[in-house]
């Protein structure tokens, strides 16, 4: 990006190149059209406009919002469409560390309206989505967007994305100070930057402003930056701790610490060398490998820190390092009000509950911050234009986006707090429970992601239902859990830092497929993403509303004073947790409960089509189902190893976990097959993956690898992490024997 361009987006301004950029995608759209572009350079360059294709079905949504039914092509695309230009798809849309103004959110309701479904969607990292928009008019949508200062360059792709930061900066009590004026540096310093553009994958960075609260979830990011001060020569001075590597997806990474402490006028430079590192050394072919967190794995972090601060040191001089530092310590928000308090106005009903959860009081005294929580992460256009005349009157500009899919007002005055109530319970947005376990995180799933195994915003619609319904009841000991629910393995959702956390994932039972999610228990959402959860086992999707009854019950009723649910589990132990989830594992036959056959949020049920019923007095049972089973059990081992830190044994277990389930891979071709891993490593290969028929919905059969990457190279003195992360290579292993199972023996599926 140009000086000149930095210095108008740093000033506030449209950068005069936005609108260049958009007349070149527009031309690349009429190269492809006319086939001058080749299609794989056209989905990366359109990706990286923020243009998704998207999941098709039937142009209905299911999300207790709207249900809009919208005029598609004809012809049958319910097994989804060859490329963009047969059905609308999805825009992507960044918002740098979630602000955003009134008039921003006025156009982001007229394209909801205009081009979309009538609904906007929240993202986990504080972006907006149109679902159901016609690639044709993808350069006007980003035109008006570029009117008001939003770019969906770099919303998607192989580059980094957008920039996420705490919603609270600027107004928490505990934050070092104001991380907001860095956020938005960072983001325009490496947004289209030549450093940025050879990325294997994406590159995600996060901003927080204390270590101990989430909101920022540092430690959980490709680049986190901790913000920090340090004394030096008498003087305090501001920096950050720096984290690399972190990241969740199929196997999650826990973030390392790079430096305890960079001055702020490093950042950017460290940013910039990280980037040419990771561009240079990171995995290009194997797009399973290709994040950073597996470079710096592969490296070890004292490596990694050698290159990167002998990058730093090549680096030719950038004004733009710090021409914002000034800036940035002069910034100060703009408040529309004088501060001030409730001075005791009559409360109207439902006020104290709503104030309970979903007011926080600011570090300025008088004012408050009012979130508004939003089912699914989405609001409707006609809430959106409300919300945006709301905001004028009450707070101005000071309006941001949260990675718990909701919005937030800042700078309310206290007197200002009912009237501010009565008018968003007057267009559907003064639900109480933000940030409580009501507030349920979820990726879009089966409603629109191609990824997308069983119906996540359908599980959060029918969990967020019943748990509002008792919520004047629920014990005080889980108001507070976090439920995070991803429709695959790709954590989205981010299920590994909940509680509870549930991802998508389907088993056989009799002649058919049955939605299923893994249950993950353990996770840390505090501290920035401490840690990670680890999943228990996988139950029938109908089956998830019982078994959160059945788990929070019991930690109510056990918990020891002040226990809290990380610890619980912990104590509690991974066995008598299996113990406790296996009477919902079982699927009721389909005479019995047809229910369990179908979604949550899909009517549909599947169909045994050609398929009979045997005579016999009983369902035969496969001979792969009894010995995937094995390899489920010895994971299990390698979980209980795992939290009795004998990692030397969970790493042992998983790997012999994967050799059990490429064994009853393997047995449903030939039955005599040697136990000798050589033997079993070579058939698997052989058989299933060099003819690809192993082969999962999420990455193609690329888990396989992971049995040959144990195999070949046995970790020598396995730690938390390695242990960790073999067993979590080896339930996506697992996982993908199921899903291969079933396609080749022909399991029916919706």
């Amino acid at each position: 990006m140009a000086a000149n361009s930095w210095k108008e987006i740093l000033d506030g301004q449209m950068p005069e190149d936005w609108s260049h950029e958009i007349d070149i995608f527009e031309g690349q759209m009429e190269l492809r059209r006319q086939g001058k572009l080749d299609e794989k350079v056209f989905a990366e360059t359109r990706l990286r406009r923020g243009v998704y294709g998207q999941r098709y079905d039937n142009g209905q949504r299911h999300d207790g919002i709207q249900t809009q039914t919208l005029d598609f092509p004809s012809g049958d695309l319910t097994k989804g469409p060859n490329t963009v230009w047969d059905a609308p798809g999805m825009q992507r849309i960044k918002v740098p560390f979630g602000g955003l103004t009134p008039d921003q959110l006025d156009v982001l309701a007229q394209l909801a309206e205009e081009y979309s479904d009538h609904i906007l969607h929240v993202t986990t990292r504080q972006d907006f989505q149109l679902h159901y928009v016609h690639i044709e008019d993808t350069p006007d949508i980003m035109r008006r967007l570029a009117a008001v200062g939003i770019t969906t360059r770099e919303a998607c792709g192989n580059v980094v994305r957008n920039v996420t930061a705490c919603p609270l900066a600027g107004v928490c009590r505990d934050e070092t100070f104001d991380v907001s004026p860095y956020a938005k540096a960072m983001t325009f310093f490496l947004l289209g930057h030549d450093d940025t553009q050879d990325f294997g994958r994406k590159f995600k960075v996060a901003f927080s402003g204390c270590g101990d609260n989430p909101c920022g979830l540092v430690k959980m990011h490709d680049l986190g930056l901790l913000a920090k001060t340090k004394v030096i020569d008498g003087e305090e001075k501001r920096g950050f701790a720096i984290y690399v590597g972190g990241g969740l997806g199929a196997v999650p990474h826990q973030a390392k610490l790079l430096t305890d402490f960079l001055p702020e006028e490093q950042i950017l430079p460290l940013s910039q060398a990280i980037s040419r590192v990771f561009a240079r050394l990171g995995e290009k072919k194997n797009r399973n490998r290709a994040r950073i967190k597996f470079l710096v794995s592969q490296l070890g972090i004292e490596q990694f820190r050698r290159l990167v601060f002998e990058e730093m040191e090549s680096l030719p001089e950038d004004v733009r390092w710090t021409e914002f530092i000034e800036d940035a310590h002069q910034h100060v928000d703009n408040p529309l009000k004088s501060g001030s308090s409730l001075n005791g106005q009559t409360p109207l009903e439902g006020f104290t509950e709503w104030y309970a959860t979903n007011v926080y009081h600011q570090r300025q005294a008088g004012y408050h911050v009012v979130t508004i929580n939003l089912p699914l992460g989405d609001i409707s256009s006609h809430q959106a234009y409300h919300l945006a005349d709301i905001a004028r009157k009450y707070v101005g500009d000071n309006i941001r986006t949260t990675v718990e899919q909701n919005i937030i007002l800042r700078w309310v005055a206290g007197e200002d707090l009912v009237a501010l109530y009565r008018e968003l319970k007057a267009i559907g947005l003064g639900e109480p429970g933000a940030g409580t376990i009501v507030d349920i995180t979820t990726c879009p799933g089966t409603d629109t992601c191609k990824l997308g195994i069983a119906s996540s915003r359908g599980l959060a619609g029918e969990l967020r239902e019943r748990l509002t319904a008792k919520s004047a009841t629920l014990p005080d000991a889980i108001k507070d859990l976090k439920i995070k629910i991803s429709g695959c393995f790709n954590s989205c959702g981010q299920h590994h830092v909940a509680d509870i956390g549930f991802f998508g994932n389907s088993r056989r039972a009799g002649n058919y497929k049955v939605p299923h999610f893994q249950v993950v228990l353990g996770g840390q959402w505090d501290e920035n993403a401490a840690s990670f959860g680890l999943a228990f086992g996988a139950v029938p999707a109908k089956a998830v509303p019982d078994v959160l009854d059945a788990i929070t019950e019991r930690y109510v009723a056990e918990r020891e004073r002040g226990e809290r649910f990380q610890a619980w589990v912990s104590r509690l132990g991974k066995a008598e947790i299996r113990n406790m989830l296996e009477p919902f594992m079982n699927v009721p036959d389909y005479e019995v409960d047809p229910s369990f056959y179908s979604d949550w949020g899909d009517s549909r049920q599947f169909s045994i089509g050609d398929i009979g019923v045997g005579e016999c007095a009983g369902e035969v049972v496969s001979l792969f189902s009894i010995e995937i089973a094995k390899a489920e059990s010895q994971i299990f081992d390698a979980m209980i190893a795992l939290d009795e830190g004998d990692y030397q044994a969970a790493d042992e277990s998983a790997y012999k976990a994967m050799l059990l389930g490429a064994r009853a891979l393997i047995r449903t071709q030939l039955l005599d097959v040697s136990e000798d891993p050589d033997d079993i490593v070579q058939e698997f290969r052989t058989r299933f993956y060099d003819t690809e028929l192993f082969y999962d919905k999420f990455a193609k059969g690329k888990f396989g690898r992971y049995l040959f990457a144990r195999h070949e190279n046995p970790t020598v003195n396995p730690d938390e992490d390695s242990a960790h992360r073999l067993i979590e290579e080896a339930q996506l292993f697992i996982e993908s024997c199921h899903d291969t199972e079933a396609r080749v023996n022909g399991v029916i599926v919706a």
